[in-house]
């Protein structure tokens, strides 16, 4: 048995993946003195930097604390993320299981930096095509497309419309899966096997499972999906690997994991898990405290406590705490420390954060902070730091409490327009006169939001506008890019938190009876 899957082995393969990738990336090796982490990443005191930022940006004195912190530098890793440990150990995996092949293509969802480790492998002549079900910032994008890897553009986008789930719409799904067919076939996959597997995949995009259907089409395609969300080796390679060398770096020092709590954010579950089984075999505590952005807010790919429930690594009875942090108060710090030389991404900044509302209250005073990646992909976004004022988000309470100071409503979405049911259902929820809501076409939205200038019909009605805008969409994540785009050019608006699906009134409602596929006339 062992032998026949020895001669399953693409041995080729194997040697090129060790030497170009494995020796690069930190793994386990025996030596003299036992099992050791090699290639291990920076562990980094940044105390002295951190009491400085409380003191200058948020004025706060800490410098009588007996704080320690590190940070550990993640962006230093090949490909430039934390990413690249689950990706190299699930590809090791695959290549010594006989599962991947020379001249195999990989297929697999993903919000950007498992993408860009992905791409490592083009390296290696494998094919390596990403699945966006949102728009990336432009920074992801253009690493993506640096490391030669294919990208399936859903457009569906920047905004997930939870409420489709059991409101199944064929006529969206319908389109949505025409996309995907016309994208997959310009990459050269045989239409025809789509074709005989289009009900299974419209019945996934009528829910937007983006996580299945990468799966789904790696299975008919006879490609492998490295299954992030669902793979143990996931969770694995943080366990016997970043926390092993985290341990092992505190050591150095005279210091012990037992001592610090570590503060990672949510994307797959996969560092939390892993760091958390870590410290509850060795230690038996709880160490890792989760930080998630608040509902609305889009950071680096990090997902809202909301958007965290349901996934098999969210396992919130497993963590030392959970915390929301408004990326809105990082954005100071991320700016200090970056300025400070410091290679920092935007989910570090909300870790950051964390720690200083921790340690200001007395809840603990040593921390290891996850850099999980650089700020080179976000360095547009930094350089608008304090330039431009970021649009209001309100709920629809607070829009109805101040009805009266809103003149223009204005629907944007690539692909679904209100029915008559929902421009009412929206006038009636907001307390606002059907007449001052707005409805451009999908290609005025797209215009928008591709950053091409501000379409007439939406510039012409912002311009006649006596009050305030708000700007409105399917569940509040378009709505808040659109909003962000107004931002740049100068023109403040509020975006509606949860979008039309989370309005009370529409819960009791089938999805079909408040929006309709979009024209793009």
């Amino acid at each position: 048995m062992e032998e026949n899957q020895d001669n399953n082995i693409d041995k080729d393969l194997l040697a090129r993946f060790e030497k170009e990738i494995w020796s690069k990336v930190p793994h386990l090796e025996n030596n003299q003195e036992g099992e050791k982490v090699v290639n291990a990443t920076p562990l980094v005191d940044i105390t002295a930097d951190f009491k400085e930022c409380a003191k200058e940006v948020y004025n706060l004195d800490l410098s009588n604390s007996e704080l320690q912190i590190y940070g550990k530098l993640d962006s230093t890793l090949l490909t430039g993320s934390i990413k690249i440990r689950p990706a190299a150990n699930i590809i090791y995996n695959a290549i010594t299981t006989g599962k991947i092949k020379s001249g195999q293509t990989v297929i697999e969802a993903t919000s950007g930096n498992f993408g860009i480790a992905l791409g490592m492998l083009s390296k290696l002549g494998l094919q390596v095509v990403t699945i966006v079900s949102r728009k990336l910032q432009e920074g992801v994008f253009h690493e993506l497309r640096n490391m030669n890897i294919k990208i399936m553009d859903l457009e569906m986008d920047i905004c997930p419309a939870p409420g489709m789930e059991g409101k199944k719409d064929e006529l969206v799904a319908k389109a949505t899966a025409g996309n995907i067919r016309s994208q997959l076939s310009q990459m050269g996959f045989d239409p025809s096997i789509f074709d005989n597997s289009s009900n299974e995949i419209e019945s996934l995009l009528a829910k937007q499972d983006i996580i299945n259907l990468a799966k789904l089409l790696s299975k008919i395609y006879n490609c492998f999906c490295p299954e992030q969300y669902d793979n143990d080796l996931n969770v694995n390679a943080h366990k016997t690997i970043t926390g092993a060398e985290i341990d092992q770096q505190l050591h150095k020092d005279g210091n012990s994991l037992e001592e610090f709590n570590i503060l990672c954010t949510f994307g797959t579950g996969g560092t939390s898990g892993g760091l958390s089984k870590y410290i509850s075999e060795k230690y038996n505590k709880k160490g890792v405290h989760v930080i998630f952005p608040p509902r609305g807010q889009d950071v680096a790919g990090i997902r809202t406590h909301n958007n965290a429930d349901g996934l098999k690594y969210y396992q919130p009875d497993k963590y030392a705490g959970e915390y929301e942090v408004d990326f809105e108060k990082a954005k100071p710090l991320l700016k200090f420390f970056v300025e400070k030389g410091h290679d920092i991404g935007e989910s570090s900044a909300l870790e950051l954060y964390a720690t200083l509302q921790l340690a200001s209250t007395n809840k603990g005073n040593k921390f290891v902070v996850m850099i999980c990646d650089g700020i080179e992909k976000y360095r547009k976004n930094l350089e608008k730091i304090g330039k431009i004022q970021p649009p209001g988000q309100v709920s629809p309470q607070d829009v109805a409490s101040n009805a009266d100071d809103y003149d223009k409503v204005i629907w944007i979405h690539t692909q679904y327009t209100p029915q008559e049911g929902g421009i009412e259902l929206l006038a009636k929820s907001l307390g606002i006169d059907k007449s001052k809501i707005i409805i451009p076409n999908a290609r005025t939205a797209q215009q928008l939001l591709s950053g091409q200038g501000i379409p007439d019909e939406i510039n012409n009605s912002l311009q006649e506008s006596k009050g305030k805008s708000l700007m409105v969409c399917m569940a509040g994540r378009t709505s808040l890019m659109a909003a962000n785009v107004l931002a740049e050019k100068g023109i403040v608006t509020d975006s509606l938190i949860g979008g039309i699906t989370e309005l009370p009134e529409a819960r009791n409602s089938e999805l079909s009876e408040l929006v309709k596929q979009a024209s793009q006339f």
